[in-house]
């Protein structure tokens, strides 16, 4: 089979960017970076960067290019009991695109309801009693949103489209067109917010720096966790991506250029937030640090208030803030279905086509079916939580720990990059990556682990909330196990890049 490549470098660093930027860099890193420090934060955060984001990056985009493979291919590769390492990261990734599209069909309805901000004086009532029809636990899946779903069938249809055209003609095309535009909506947005009243007083509380919290290990934690959750790192996707590059791409400066890029585009998107809540502040005489600062509270309830008091241009400011978590969340939804397309492509010998329809057209069926109903919310937030925190996190900790320590695979990683990279890398990003960066994820792990046990049972539906969650965290350990047993004795063919066919008919 012959294997795709990239048509360019730019469209690979594209599309890593567009799985990168995400839903999390508008509306959880300036919460994070608020609570945590405001500008002081920046501290630990590029260093959670350069030590732990970008020497994971390199990892992965080597393993990619290197064994030419999905997750389980390029695992199986590296070692043969290493595959359910990469099941288990395509488990991950069908949790996450089963909830991500409901959150993009969400922000396509209120960029909607923006235009003549139909969710009323009271967004937050709309958001949970009208929109969602929102009920505790997880006893309602049979009332269906048809509004939700229809919006959901749309995303799911534009993405399995992408994805079944191909890495140059689908995916590498997009995000040449959405990336940009992303860019220029979203910079339009940051220009109106910054000449609302009150934005100086917002930019103020965003960046004014609290040293005193940078002595804390939790401040240091949060830094490290937010690179790693926000730069789609540990769970297949950019070893995938990188799989299709060719054989004399520059690794390493590939993977500085995508570090930094998301980590500007967080600080853009939470200047632009920032600038809205001091707005708010203002008006309200409610001061920022009461304002609701991350996750669907910022995005649709925070926002719908903000616009309801804009002076001018309400509807263009509404339009333009959820065309970018759209344009931003689908991007990186692609990419996360790319992950399970890719592994049924290479250890089955798919088609494109076929497994897209099955892989995907699977996927969607459950999506569809779970989260445009009452019970949706509940799922959704479940699984977001215990997915990222105790899938995601273990997920990495032990691809690093096997591919570093167990298999001692990182000279052989680390001259492959160095061969066709400018930038080359050496005992440095050994120690970053096989030291520091575990240490960090065993920390976010304890920390989430304490955290959760601490908690105190809030709603009726407690019990069911630990159990479903424990229950998918511990399903996606469980089928990557299954599969790599599965497969043991089934070999991974060879896979010919079409850049190897170019060189063989040349010398022909």
């Amino acid at each position: 089979m012959v294997r795709e490549n990239w048509g360019s470098r730019v469209g690979f660093i594209l599309a890593a960017i567009g799985s990168a930027v995400g839903l999390g860099n508008i509306w959880r890193f300036p919460g994070v970076a608020y609570e945590n420090g405001g500008g002081a934060f920046l501290v630990p955060y590029l260093v959670a960067l350069t030590t732990a984001g970008i020497p994971l990056l390199v990892m992965e985009f080597t393993i990619g290019r290197r064994f030419k493979g999905s997750a389980p291919v390029a695992f199986r590769r590296m070692n043969k009991n290493a595959e359910a390492i990469g099941w288990w990261q395509v488990a991950v990734s069908i949790v996450i695109a089963v909830y991500y599209a409901a959150i993009i069909a969400w922000a396509g309805w209120y960029g909607w309801f923006s235009v003549s901000q139909q969710w009323g004086a009271d967004p937050g009532t709309f958001l949970m009693a009208d929109f969602l029809q929102a009920s505790d636990g997880f006893g309602d899946f049979t009332t269906w949103l048809p509004g939700i779903g229809l919006a959901m069938v749309v995303v799911w249809a534009f993405t399995l489209l992408v994805i079944g055209a191909g890495i140059k003609k689908g995916i590498e095309t997009t995000s040449k067109v959405f990336i940009p535009l992303l860019l220029v909506m979203f910079g339009v947005l940051v220009v109106q917010a910054l000449t609302l009243d009150g934005a100086v007083e917002g930019l103020n509380a965003f960046f004014t720096p609290d040293w005193e919290k940078v002595r804390e290990p939790g401040v240091w934690l949060a830094a490290y966790g937010q690179i790693f959750f926000s730069l789609s790192i540990g769970f297949g996707i950019m070893v995938t991506y990188a799989s299709y590059l060719k054989r004399k791409s520059d690794i390493t400066t590939s993977a500085f250029t995508v570090g930094f890029a998301n980590s500007s585009f967080e600080i853009l998107a939470g200047i632009g937030v920032f600038a809205a809540l001091g707005f708010i502040a203002y008006e309200s005489g409610v001061p920022i640090a009461e304002q609701t600062h991350s996750g669907v509270g910022l995005a649709f309830v925070a926002f719908p208030t903000i616009i309801n008091t804009l002076p001018y241009l309400a509807g263009l400011f509404g339009v333009l803030f959820f065309a970018s978590l759209v344009v931003a969340g689908w991007t990186s939804m692609v990419s996360i279905v790319q992950v399970p397309v890719a592994a049924m492509e290479d250890r089955f010998g798919w088609g494109r086509v076929k497994a897209t329809a099955v892989v995907g057209g699977a996927m969607a069926v459950v999506s569809l079916l779970l989260l445009p109903t009452a019970s949706g919310l509940m799922f959704l937030d479940v699984s977001d939580y215990y997915i990222n925190q105790f899938g995601i996190v273990v997920a990495a900790l032990v691809s690093i720990v096997v591919t570093v320590w167990v298999m001692w695979r990182w000279k052989e990683l680390r001259d492959d990059a160095n061969a066709t990279s400018t930038f080359k890398v050496g005992p440095i990003w050994f120690v970053c990556l096989g030291v520091i960066t575990p240490v960090m994820l065993a920390g976010i792990l304890f920390l989430s682990l304490r955290d959760l046990l601490a908690a105190e049972p809030g709603l009726e539906a407690y019990n069911q909330y630990q159990a479903f969650g424990w229950a998918l965290a511990g399903g996606a350990l469980a089928f990557g196990t299954i599969m790599a047993l599965i497969l043991r004795r089934k070999e991974v063919p060879p896979i010919e890049t079409e850049e190897e066919a170019h060189e063989v008919e040349a010398a022909l």
